[in-house]
This record gives C-alpha cells, structure tokens and sequence, in this order.
C-alpha cells in the first residue's frame, strides 16, 4: 500500500526557547527564512505525502495561518513590488499548495504517544509516517525516501536511525538492538529509551521519523488502558508491545545524511549558522562576517 499520510505532533510548549515561545509557536522558529516546520513538509510532499495531519494546541494557530493562502494584503502588497518581489509571491503562494493540510486538536495524557491515538481515525488502516516539526536528517536520497524504500521491502515498522559518535547521546535518545539483516537495516528485538552509553544495545539511536503500521494503534489503546492517574503515554510503550508479539520492526541508519536537532539552543543556533553558510543569498557575505569576529 502506498504511504500518502503523514502525522506530525506540534502541540508542545516549547518550554526551552522561552520567552520566544511564549507567543510563537517552537515549529515556527526560523531557520535563516523558512521556519523549521516548513523543511519537514516539504520533504514529506518530496517523498511522496498528500496529506499531512497536524496535532497542535490551542497556541498554534501561527501555524495554520502559514499553511494557508496569504492574505489578499500580502499578495498585493507583493504585486506592487512588480519583479523585485514576484519570487516572494510564488513562494507564499507555493506553500498552501503543498498538500492537504488537517489539523486535530491534541486531546489526552502527556507523551507522544497521545497525538497518534488522536488521528487514528484518520489515518484509517494504512501505514503512514510519524516525525517530529522540531529536527529533520539532510539527506540524498531524503529520509523519508530511504524510510519508504525500506517499508516497501520489509512491509514492517521501519525506524529512522543514525549513529551516535558523542556519550551524551546515550542520554539523549532511544536505541535499538537486534540483528543487521543487511548493511544499515537491523530486525529490531529491544528498544530502550534513553540508555547511557554502558547499557545501549548498539550505537543506533532512533532519531527524527518512523513509518508505522496501523496494528500500533491498538497497542497504544491497550498501554493507555494500564496508564496510572499522571502517567504519559508514549509510542514507545506500544512498539515494546509489539515485539513481545514477535511483530516485524526494523531499524533503518538514514545514510549520506546528517542529524539536526532544532529542539535545543545550541543545536538550534547551529543549524542556522549551517544553514546561512549554505544559503545562497548570504553565503559569502555571511562567511566573511563569522571570519571578522574576535572571540
């Protein structure tokens, strides 16, 4: 079956970057002039994505608004610009045509299993993908490329993954064990969140998007029925689930890709250094500048 669907949780605070947070939603933080939310779209509706559901709070409507038309004051304010902003116009008007764009209330415990169990009805009975609106892998070909080239091989739960090289990482993510049933794809056997460097079962952290089948909802169903009175629900509690049934899941390494987490200050500051360096509107101007400073 053809993966079109692809869910993405935005219902968060952003806690981290308060006070920017405050108002503006975390996805919207721009990354040079694009916010961080628009390059996952966008490589979703690359891969292959028509509808793409987002799970957002009561705080998020900033994001609503940018997928939508741009207002007529916007498009004729670009008009009057004549050629210098027609660019600008055929981007605005670029972005609502993207896909079609859904949007759901999160409703529910904390964790992220709970934006899922949120569009189960959806997303129907087909696989479809899961990624986060604050990280994404730079990749060729693209992340989700790779993950749908694996799924139509193995027709399981593929998980995007890459290598840790630093020991904090091991504190930073979930990782998988199992078996290599060929270079870079593992038939997953254990998952464990957040392990420290000593108890990981392999350098494979599970980063940045998954492909799931439909039989996860009923998982999640069953672990938020055994949820205590505070307790979150996370999708990781339905996967281990699904390995104790001896369900298929496999562990995809993402390769010619790197890794960028927009989750954190730093991590986020680095990518849009990065970024600007490759921009090519700054790129020379922008380098020059980082060479002339004294720190």
């Amino acid at each position: 079956m053809k993966i079109t669907k692809a869910v993405i949780p935005a219902a968060g605070f952003g806690t981290r970057f308060l006070p920017q947070t405050k108002a503006m939603p975390k996805e919207m933080l721009p990354i040079v002039d694009k916010p961080v939310i628009q390059y996952v779209v966008e490589e979703l509706v690359d891969a292959g994505i028509t509808d793409i559901i987002l799970v957002t709070g009561y705080h998020k409507r900033t994001i609503e608004d940018h997928f939508d038309n741009p207002s007529k004051e916007l498009i004729e304010n670009l008009k009057l610009g004549g050629e210098k902003k027609k660019h600008y116009l055929e981007q605005v008007q670029k972005i609502a045509d993207m896909a079609n764009f859904i949007y759901v209330r999160q409703k529910g415990p904390y964790g992220n299993g709970t934006p899922l169990l949120n569009v189960r009805h959806i997303v129907g009975n087909e696989p479809f993908i899961y990624t986060w609106s604050d990280d994404f892998i730079a990749a060729s070909p693209s992340r989700f490329k790779q993950l749908i080239e694996a799924f139509n091989k193995y027709q399981s739960t593929c998980l995007a993954s890459v290598r840790v090289t630093e020991d904090e990482d091991y504190d930073r993510y979930g990782f998988t064990g199992g078996t290599e049933v060929e270079e870079g794809v593992m038939d997953v056997t254990e998952i464990i969140e957040k392990p420290g460097k000593e108890k990981a079962p392999s350098n494979l952290a599970n980063v940045s998007g998954f492909i799931f089948t439909p039989d996860i909802f009923n998982y999640l169903e069953k672990a938020m029925s055994s949820l205590k009175e505070g307790e979150e629900l996370y999708y990781n509690d339905a996967l281990r689930q699904m390995l104790s049934d001896s369900k298929k899941m496999y562990a995809i390494e993402i390769k010619n890709g790197k890794y960028y987490d927009t989750g954190n200050k730093m991590q986020y500051l680095k990518t849009v250094v990065e970024f600007a360096l490759r921009h090519p509107e700054l790129n020379g101007d922008f380098r020059e500048y980082l060479k002339s400073l004294e720190v």
